[in-house]
Formats: C-alpha cells, structure tokens, sequence
C-alpha cells in the first residue's frame, strides 16, 4: 500500500500524477489518497501499514503547504525513523527539507537561485539533467536544488551547474528519496505546456528514484 498525499500542499492532479508513477512502477500496488481534506488522514497506524509516502509537487507557496501538512510531521518523521520510506517531488523535495519534515541531509534551494541555472523564471520548461551519468531531459517548474549535502547522502542526478537534482539518504532505519523536477509528467504535461522532450516521454526516471528510495 503507498500513500499519496493530496490537498492544500499539492497542485491540482499533481497527487493523480504521482500516484500514476507509482503504478507504473508496480501495477499491483494499492494506492490510497491521504491529508486533512481526504477520507484517510496521515495518522501512526494509517502509516504503519504502508511501504511508501508519497508527497507530491505543488504550488508556489512553501509555508501554505507545510501549514497544511505539518501536524502530520512527527508522525510521518517517526515512521520514516523506524523503517518508513518517503518520496518528495518539486514541492514534496521542498517539505522534505529543514523548513518542512527535515528528513534530507542537505539544504533546500530553488534552482533557479543557484549560480550556474540556465533557467531563471518559474515558467514550465524542459531542463537538461546528468541522471546516473547518462545525460536526460525533464519537466521542470521552479525545482528544488540539493546544497551542502552531507556524506550519507546518495547523488541520483545534477542539474546542468552540477546542482543535485535528485538524491536519496537513509533517515534511521528508513530511506528518503526527492527529485526537483517532475519525472512523473506524462505527455499531456508537455502538450499544454507546448514543449518538447527530446529524449521521449516515459516513466523510467521516476520509477528508478522509486525503486533507490523503497529498496
């Protein structure tokens, strides 16, 4: 069972896409929507079951979204302590850090403020990635750059000023894994956006920061 955060914190069908990405990564999972205006809330027993958390992107408004996620933090931190495993997205990377849940061993930047970023607006964009060493392009809006990381963090991919881009990090006994862009944009994100992503669309971005993060 994986649970999907969706509310105030996520923009609108950003939750549906991350939920998307985890069924592509394995179609048998049960997924199940959580947060303050949702049937199920975050809750240590709600948690206990679950093999993955899954916060996904959002808006612009960093201290609106952890307004509407931070009386679950303790629970979700103490989870992810005893053997939990927690994903962030673009906002999700941004809550996952010391102004939100405070699970990543490193700071917590907008890319677009870092020295080096070839993109500097909040506009939708393709940007260009080193993942695993293989050069990759993907959707970005306004993403979270990873800085002074410490040494138990795991490099899953930089941007092009050599920012990371994604990383993974053990938090106690569990695993915390959080991209800046949005690898779990699907080909209807592009065409609205009317951009082009020169390497295809597809899942397999976001399905190998899953499987680092869970495994």
């Amino acid at each position: 069972r994986v649970l999907v955060y969706r509310g105030v914190a996520s923009g609108p069908e950003l939750s549906e896409a991350a939920a998307a990405l985890v069924r592509a990564w394995d179609r048998s999972v049960q997924i199940v929507y959580v947060g303050p205006g949702e049937k199920v809330k975050v809750t240590p027993e709600v948690l206990a079951g679950a093999a993955l958390y899954v916060q996904p992107g959002g808006g612009q408004d960093i201290p609106g979204a952890w307004n509407d996620v931070r009386e679950t933090a303790d629970a979700i931190r103490d989870w992810v302590r005893g053997g939990g495993r927690f994903l962030g997205i673009c906002m999700g990377a941004y809550l996952a850090g010391s102004d939100g849940f405070d699970l990543v061993p490193a700071t917590t930047d907008g890319y677009i403020d870092t020295p080096g970023a070839t993109v500097k607006g909040e506009a939708d964009t393709v940007i260009a990635l080193t993942w695993r060493d293989q050069p990759r392009h993907v959707f970005f809006q306004d993403g979270t750059a990873f800085t002074d990381l410490k040494p138990q963090a795991t490099v899953i991919a930089r941007y092009d000023n050599s920012t990371v881009a994604a990383l993974t990090a053990p938090y106690g006994e569990g695993r915390v894994g959080v991209v800046g862009p949005h690898p779990e944009a699907d080909q209807s994100w592009y065409d609205d956006a009317g951009l082009t992503n020169p390497d295809g669309v597809g899942p397999d971005l976001g399905i190998d920061l899953i499987k680092a993060t869970v495994h």
